[in-house]
């Protein structure tokens, strides 16, 4: 380090969450704007017009955003709340985490299956682990996640990590590197914390 130099910050984006009043990283937060008619409308591709609502990807941050009022306080305007809204919420980060790594599988940039996975494991190849959510503890006991932070994911259940394979089921997979394991582990990061299933 030559004299006078400042250690590398941290250049990933941050948003404010309204609910929490702190900044944190995107993969952390879910975007929402209003709907002309004043709906408020997940914007999981953030690519929505209008000003953008950040709230934390937290079940209970959502609830208290929704209760306490947060996002009309937000939008400067009335905001309407869908009906089944963190249910409406967690079907599309579903579907977005699946698609998402179904994409990797075509790219060649994540793998599957108990010994598949475990050789990216031991090889350290593997960036990420995701496991089916009702997979059997014993079972998911024998795997290791990788270091790090969000690098272990259990929000899918076999039948919907399956999917993500052309399967009817699966239980191990793992991301090893390529262009879309940020993507993943953002998209991966919100279901977890919507689900309460998800640890890291």
């Amino acid at each position: 380090m030559t004299r006078g130099s400042q250690p590398k910050r941290n250049t990933d984006p941050e948003r404010k969450c309204i609910a929490l009043g702190s900044s944190h990283l995107k993969e952390e937060l879910i975007r929402f704007a209003l709907s002309p008619e004043g709906v408020v409308t997940p914007d999981l591709s953030e690519k929505l017009p209008g000003r953008g609502i950040w709230v934390s990807a937290k079940r209970d941050v959502l609830l208290s955003a929704i209760t306490k009022n947060l996002f009309s306080r937000a939008a400067k305007a009335p905001a309407k709340i869908p009906e089944a809204f963190l249910d409406l919420i967690e079907r599309l980060l579903v579907k977005r985490v699946i698609e998402t790594i179904s994409l990797a599988r075509r790219g060649g940039e994540v793998v599957s299956g108990f010994e598949v996975v475990k050789g990216a494991l031991i090889s350290q190849r593997a960036r990420i682990l995701i496991q089916a959510s009702d997979g059997s503890e014993r079972q998911l006991g024998k795997l290791r996640s990788p270091e790090g932070k969000n690098v272990y994911f259990n929000c899918l259940t076999q039948a919907e990590l399956g999917l993500a394979f052309g399967r009817d089921y699966a239980i191990h997979a793992a991301l090893t590197g390529g262009g879309l394991t940020k993507k993943v582990r953002a998209e991966a990061t919100r279901l977890a914390g919507i689900r309460k299933m998800g640890k890291s």
